[in-house]
């Protein structure tokens, strides 16, 4: 009897991890189900018609007719130079983030486009308002009259960590809704390129061409992200997607709710990466901060008394570590609103106060 007993607790204790893992699995597997079915309806379909027009002469209506081209032939409209009609179709992909139907999307996605046609997953289709965009963030902001619409919920893209588990749901190359599940690789990718203002969640889960403005969301089924781009030598997935953070979408729909346009702050400085062969330069223990290299004559920051050379380290109570951080801060706070830095110069701290505008036109 003993002799059983003590068998049955070695297999007990054999087997107890494994157990442990297929409950952990199982349990995982049960999340992601939820995470799917909860964002899946809320992503939709984004095709858009474009229409370009090469130059020529005085426009007929009978040039577009197919039988007249037909009779005098293609070299007769490029000999008058008569003017030819070509029309693009491209597919990407939205989420609708309020019940009142509106759907945030890449700008890249429905730029210059004649109509926009949004396709859900129970099938319906419906032509979509453009309310405004934001070419700066790689955004736009799409409506549509409908009802019974589901919607997404935004989660705090701030609080995602790196190697939290996210699906990432869209249309890649026009096939239909399709998930995949990656983690998040890397968090305040900037110095890409892509956009002005760059702040980029990168993932492994696979996207590809058709993705564009699809979601990225995490194991509670909230939008952490907008899915915009890929670094690829093959123009398909090689581990390697980027998602514009929630937060900032939420603050460009906003703003283009409100305005129509998305409306930025400036104090007329331009700064750089500070490197650690500056950092010495300038006594600083470490490389983090944003090096001011230009004080634009008559704006807020020379009247606050900031000058070339100084170190901003703290913006608002938040440090900075490096220099995108602060453009995007500064680019994010309310116009007209006074906002205390604190500065490294000649080899103290300072404390200044300055008051945040709008850009110039220029």
């Amino acid at each position: 009897m003993r002799v059983r007993r003590a068998l049955f607790v070695l297999w007990l204790l054999a087997f107890l991890p494994v157990l442990v893992w297929a409950s952990g699995l199982e349990e995982l597997q049960g999340a992601l189900r939820r995470a799917a079915q909860r964002a899946i309806p809320a992503v939709v379909n984004v095709s858009t018609l474009r229409v370009y027009r090469t130059p020529g002469g005085i426009p007929s209506p009978f040039w577009q007719d197919p039988f007249f081209r037909q009779f005098f032939g293609e070299d007769f409209f490029r000999f008058f130079g008569i003017p030819r009609e070509r029309v693009e179709r491209s597919l990407g992909s939205g989420v609708i983030v309020s019940p009142e139907g509106y759907i945030l999307t890449n700008y890249h996605v429905i730029a210059k486009a004649s109509q926009v046609v949004v396709g859900l997953v129970d099938k319906r289709e419906f032509e979509a308002q453009v309310v405004g965009v934001d070419p700066h963030t790689d955004l736009a902001l799409l409506k549509i009259e409908a009802e019974d619409l589901p919607s997404l919920p935004f989660g705090d893209s701030d609080r995602a960590q790196v190697g939290d588990v996210v699906l990432a749901i869209g249309n890649p190359f026009g096939i239909g809704q399709t998930v995949t599940m990656g983690i998040i690789s890397a968090k305040g990718r900037s110095n890409m390129g892509l956009v002005d203002y760059e702040d980029f969640i990168q993932t492994d889960a696979a996207i590809n061409p058709g993705n564009s403005g699809g979601a990225l969301v995490n194991l509670r089924g909230e939008l952490i992200g907008i899915n915009t781009a890929i670094v690829s030598r093959t123009g398909g997935y090689q581990g390697i997607g980027f998602a514009i953070p929630s937060n900032i979408a939420r603050w460009v729909m906003g703003e283009l709710i409100r305005h129509g346009r998305v409306i930025r702050g400036w104090f007329g400085v331009t700064v750089q990466e500070l490197t650690p062969e500056l950092a010495k330069h300038f006594g600083l223990e470490e490389p983090r901060g944003a090096l001011v290299v230009e004080v634009y004559p008559g704006s807020p920051a020379e009247r606050a008394g900031l000058r070339k050379g100084d170190v901003i380290l703290k913006y608002n109570g938040r440090t900075i570590r490096e220099a995108w951080e602060l453009r995007n801060l500064v680019a994010t706070t309310p116009v007209g609103r006074k906002v205390p830095l604190v500065v490294w110069r000649k080899g103290r701290k300072k404390e200044l106060q300055v008051k945040i505008v709008e850009p110039p036109p220029s």
